[in-house]
């Protein structure tokens, strides 16, 4: 008999109501759904295991379920030492000092996308807004041209949702237009290299390991994983944001009167509403945890959304707390040698796209049926909004 059924319809809040059951009653829980996996629920176990990469592998299946259908795609798909070059390559270009010179390009996307929201009343903050601003934002720090901008949007777009609606056959020609971009971006970049210091692309290319270059086809598997990596995320939580402060106008006021607010407001919410719940690792050896026999090769998701909920951790974990005490226990973004690199690009999204909603209007509530995402995401995939 299986603990959960991650299959089940969902509401926003029915999967944290389940991770709640099984935090207290079986934390180490497992699922029959997707050939069987496990789940780890416990803050003290998604940490330990992310933080165990000889224990808990990635380089075998990464999310659960699985969606890879096609190459390996650095760093993620990868473990120490093999991933390292990759993530060396690329950890320059999102540091804290590089990323914040992007910060009038999110903005500007951010306004273009909201006023054409604001001037038709309100739409779906999904679909028409949080969907497309980290891709345009990607494409610009990937140094796309112009016209490759928009398609990326377009294409990103439709990988993004096919994901989330089950589409497997969407999901593969998707997936297979953003290779054939990476592809034709690492031809360009060897015909035309730009500055490693300043573009990702020139970066794997002049990077060397005991002397040898980087394989193509990895180089453009790492590509193809930061053209989308940081899509989904942002898309979700934004919309579980919008949701939240549509129930709590009294929050909502309160950051639009003080956006002063709105930094730390954006760690709570990351906690709250973790939009990634099934990274995954596989065992390399049998392991009894909490009195559950995890066998060699078994997958086990590393339920992030749950860990930042536990009990043990966070006092009053499903309430809001502005300038919680202890927010940097928080997992949002992972631990150990897979902690997100790109974690400093998307908290400056986070910011700037809040901060432009909230100045672009002076009130905003849904107007409709809110969709839930699906498994390894966890909030909302679409919400549509009334502005005032």
């Amino acid at each position: 008999m299986e603990d959960f059924d991650p299959l089940k319809p969902e509401t926003l809040e029915s999967p944290h109501e389940d991770y709640k059951r099984l935090r207290r009653e079986c934390p180490v829980a497992h699922s029959d759904a997707w050939g069987g996996f496990w789940a780890l629920t416990k803050y003290e176990d998604v940490a330990a295991a992310a933080s165990d990469s000889e224990t808990f592998i990635t380089s075998v299946q990464n999310v659960v379920p699985k969606v890879a259908f096609t190459g390996r795609r650095p760093p993620l798909h990868l473990d120490p030492p093999e991933h390292t070059p990759y993530r060396r390559a690329l950890a320059p270009l999102l540091a804290p000092k590089r990323v914040a010179g992007f910060e009038q390009v999110i903005r500007e996307i951010c306004n273009d996308l909201l006023d054409q929201m604001v001037a038709k009343g309100g739409g779906d903050i999904c679909n028409e807004f949080s969907a497309p601003m980290p891709i345009r934002t990607f494409a610009h720090w990937m140094n796309l041209p112009p016209d490759q901008v928009e398609v990326l949007a377009e294409v990103g777009r439709r990988y993004n949702f096919a994901v989330q609606s089950d589409d497997e056959r969407e999901t593969k020609e998707s997936s297979k237009l953003l290779y054939d971009m990476a592809r034709a971006l690492v031809q360009d970049r060897k015909e035309n290299p730009l500055d490693p210091d300043i573009d990702a692309t020139s970066s794997l290319l002049a990077t060397r390991v005991e002397g040898e270059p980087l394989p193509d086809e990895m180089i453009v598997g790492t590509i193809r994983q930061v053209l989308v990596v940081g899509i989904i995320a942002p898309t979700v939580l934004i919309g579980s944001i919008a949701v939240h402060l549509s129930e709590h106008r009294d929050l909502q006021n309160r950051l639009r009167e003080d956006l002063s607010l709105v930094p730390a407001a954006v760690e709570e919410f990351l906690r709250l509403y973790t939009p990634y719940r099934g990274f995954a690792r596989t065992a390399t050896r049998d392991i009894c945890l909490r009195g559950r026999e995890i066998k060699k090769d078994d997958p086990i998701a590393l339920v992030y959304a749950s860990a930042n909920r536990d009990e043990e951790i966070f006092e009053k974990p499903d309430e809001f707390i502005l300038n919680r005490r202890n927010i940097k226990d928080s997992v949002a973004f992972g631990r150990g040698v897979h902690k997100c690199p790109g974690a400093p690009l998307a908290r400056l999204e986070l910011i700037v796209a809040l901060e432009c909603l909230l100045s672009k209007t002076s009130d905003f509530e849904v107007s409709g049926p809110v969709k839930p995402t699906r498994m390894p995401e966890i909030g909302a995939l679409s919400v549509p909004l009334k502005f005032s």
